[in-house]
């Protein structure tokens, strides 16, 4: 019996042994065989094309999120654009510094202005052999087109190119001379010319790290030689966000909005001019929300500013508070829906001169076309073509003196002789309880025209 049960117990010790010895070879071969997911580095590639806006900033941000969080190697921005707004440039710059991914450039054929601060943040700059890299003098949107920023804004931006050309060890006087065209390098730039470097030249002078002819050079060149790329492209609704908050595109479309609402307030109901007006101030509110620069308050805070001053002008004499309001309302919502202050007065200053000049083409238009005519009742029933007044004989007011029981916008009501009328004045407004006087008669129309002196 007693054997039998140590029997028993050396089996069960022995299971046990074994048991052990099996997971401590499976964990064993575990740790030495490699995983796939480890064998291959993963490599995000990051398109910046066209022009820099805001739209580019919040789609930069969204790549380094998914690098991140997929554990890639690197994260490489393709670069080719003319430049574009400073602000988003140093957004994107500040992303790259923060960003736990490192950074590469690789610039496939220029990188000017604003693109070249972006391309100097990166800690590794290579170059297609036909890139160039320089012309970063700033310039501000006008009405009468680009000109060269002031002497304050070209100062604090040198510095920017400079200081962040210095963190990464490239020389930042050169960086310093791309900017300013005042600045002189013997052998490298002349006074009174920006400078722009081409690929090799810029690699001779040290502010890029190499000049690859190709993508898999730019791998190799980085040491992660055959790594899995994932090519990161816009979404569609990034895309539309670059389009509408374009330096060029957001103005545009804020004075198509302007100029044809204010169009519409001159003709009968609502028409085409109302409608293109009201979709392109909806496209500018969306540019800027999509970018992530505002939310929906700042459209509530439009439209109530736009119901104001229609009910300043439509309903309430004169223009006063409601006017007011309504157009300090539309106001505070242009500048949240932009990036800076600065960037509001620019598109604010181009949208009122380009609403001025597309209203005076527009009336002139209309005016050759007569299609005011489409608009505007202008038939006159005179009584020499055989209209005749209804049986109450309207042309024995003539020359009566009454008194406005309503506003007259031209059209409303006046009291003479106990007896309510309607009538329309030659064009002027007249506040109510004002003495009018009945000038003439027109088929159905009773015309009145002020008297000196309201009634007491």
């Amino acid at each position: 019996m007693r054997q039998r049960y140590q029997h028993s117990w050396l089996i069960r010790r022995g299971t046990r042994i074994l048991f052990l010895f099996l997971v401590l070879v499976g964990l064993l071969g575990m740790k030495a065989v490699p995983l796939p997911a480890s064998s291959t580095s993963l490599v995000y590639v990051v398109p910046v094309k066209e022009t820099i806006e805001p739209g580019l900033v919040k789609f930069i941000e969204r790549a380094y999120r998914e690098a991140e969080k997929d554990g890639a190697s690197w994260v490489v921005l393709m670069i080719d654009t003319p430049g574009g707004r400073v602000d988003a440039a140093m957004q994107i710059r500040e992303q790259i510094r923060s960003a736990r991914v490192p950074t590469a450039a690789y610039v496939t054929h220029q990188a000017l202005s604003a693109g070249a601060l972006i391309t100097l943040a990166c800690p590794r700059v290579m170059m297609n052999p036909g890139g160039i890299i320089g012309a970063a003098q700033p310039v501000v949107l006008l009405p009468g087109g680009q000109q060269p920023a002031d002497e304050k804004l070209v100062s604090a931006w040198k510095e920017e190119m400079a200081a962040t050309a210095r963190i990464n060890g490239r020389d930042p006087q050169i960086a310093a001379a791309m900017v300013d065209p005042d600045i002189e390098i013997p052998g490298i730039v002349e006074k009174g010319k920006l400078l722009t470097l081409s690929a090799d030249r810029a690699w001779e002078l040290g502010m890029i790290d190499q000049v690859a002819h190709s993508w898999d050079e730019v791998l190799q060149q980085l040491g992660v030689a055959g790594a899995q790329v994932v090519d990161f492209n816009l979404s569609p609704a990034e895309k539309l966000a670059r389009w509408l908050t374009h330096p060029v595109v957001a103005p545009i479309l804020l004075t198509i909005g302007i100029a044809g609402l204010i169009i519409e307030l001159f003709t009968m109901g609502w028409g085409i001019a109302g409608t293109i007006g009201v979709i392109s101030l909806a496209l500018f509110f969306i540019g800027s929300m999509v970018a992530g620069l505002t939310g929906w308050e700042t459209i509530l805070l439009f439209a109530v500013g736009l119901v104001l001053l229609i009910i300043e002008i439509l309903v309430i004499p004169g223009f006063g508070i409601a006017g007011i309001a309504g157009l300090v309302a539309m106001v505070i919502s242009i500048f949240l829906a932009s990036e800076t202050p600065q960037q509001a007065l620019i598109t604010m200053s181009v949208a009122l001169v380009g609403t001025v000049v597309l209203l005076i083409l527009g009336f002139r238009f209309m005016g050759r076309r007569d299609l005011w005519s489409r608009l505007i009742l202008r038939t006159r029933q005179e009584n020499v073509e055989g209209y005749q007044a209804p049986s109450a004989q309207l042309e024995e007011y003539i020359g009566k003196v009454g008194v406005t029981l309503t506003h007259l916008r031209p059209a409303g009501t006046i009291e003479i002789e106990n007896e309510r009328v309607d009538v329309v004045t030659e064009g002027e407004y007249v506040p109510q309880g004002v003495a009018v006087k009945v000038v003439k008669i027109e088929g159905l129309r009773v015309v009145v025209r002020p008297e000196k002196e309201e009634l007491e």
